[in-house]
């Protein structure tokens, strides 16, 4: 795997890796709990003709995790504003933009805040953000009110901690990737590990925390209307998580160029199966 270089952004130390020094360049940003090693798969395919980053949020993987609020809050305004600096500082040259899951919706905010910065987005099963507050009317009453009063129970800090500590273990993690990726081979001790040890820094489960209990912010419904640059969706069909049903409505907006339908793969497909996802979007990107 590629080592991590540090950039300083606001003071705090942000990680990223980088392969390959020419041609156009591309951003890849994870999800959530996630960090830049969920592309490490990807990176050196597209470095032969690609100038190719990966990026790690703020709060997650080698990146600074501050408390939440002091002085940054954990938003998707946020993030974009850091993957912005991150273009003009580092990439020095607008990027296309690779999400995975949340990393869609930064990657879409951070195209509508910077429309000069970004030449087109590709995005891997994204959020569709179905306990945000706009959202919850349309879920099950049972399932609603359960979701507020778990948000309600983890912002309890020693309840919230604890939660926090139950979960942060390779047990538990190897358990929730078994759910997320059909392709059971590819949950390797490597994968577990890269998710694991960050969760072990201090302020990961404040910061885990922080998003947990955030139901505002965009929405993709709310970007996609706005987006000068052109967008196309990869979704694996068996996403336990993000319903590919819901997802084939964002296809309606006139910003996206294709939906593509990833055959029996789950929520990170780029990790899961590069073998099939790569040259799909390499053709994304080229075209």
């Amino acid at each position: 795997m590629l080592d991590y270089k540090i950039w300083q952004w606001q003071g705090f130390n942000i990680g990223y890796r980088s392969e390959g020094e020419k041609g156009q360049a591309i951003l890849f940003i994870h999800g959530f709990g996630a960090n830049s090693g969920h592309w490490r798969h990807n990176l050196p395919f597209f470095a032969e003709d690609y100038r190719c980053y990966a990026l790690d949020l703020i709060g997650f993987g080698a990146s600074d995790k501050p408390t939440p609020n002091q002085p940054l809050s954990y938003t998707f305004e946020t993030w974009s504003k850091q993957v912005a600096d991150f273009c003009r500082e580092v990439v020095k040259s607008p990027v296309f933009l690779v999400g995975n899951s949340i990393g869609c919706i930064v990657a879409m905010q951070m195209a509508v805040d910077n429309p000069d910065l970004v030449l087109g987005i590709t995005a891997l099963n994204c959020s569709l953000r179905l306990l945000h507050d706009r959202k919850r009317q349309n879920l099950p009453w049972i399932r609603n009110y359960g979701s507020i009063a778990m948000q309600k129970v983890l912002t309890n800090p020693i309840i919230g901690n604890f939660f926090y500590e139950q979960i942060a273990k390779p047990k538990v993690i190897k358990n929730l990737l078994s759910q997320a990726y059909q392709r059971k081979e590819a949950i390797t001790d490597e994968l577990i590990d890269l998710i694991y040890q960050p969760s072990q820094d201090k302020g990961a489960s404040e910061v885990f925390l922080a998003f947990t209990g955030y139901s505002q912010g965009p929405l993709p419904e709310d970007l996609l209307p706005i987006l000068s640059c052109p967008v196309t969706f990869l979704w694996g069909t068996n996403d336990p998580w993000e319903s590919i049903e819901l997802g084939r409505e964002l296809a309606n907006y006139p910003c996206v160029k294709d939906f593509i339908e990833l055959e029996g793969l789950g929520h990170c497909p780029q990790d899961e199966a590069p073998d099939i996802v790569n040259p799909i979007l390499q053709l994304t990107i080229n075209n």
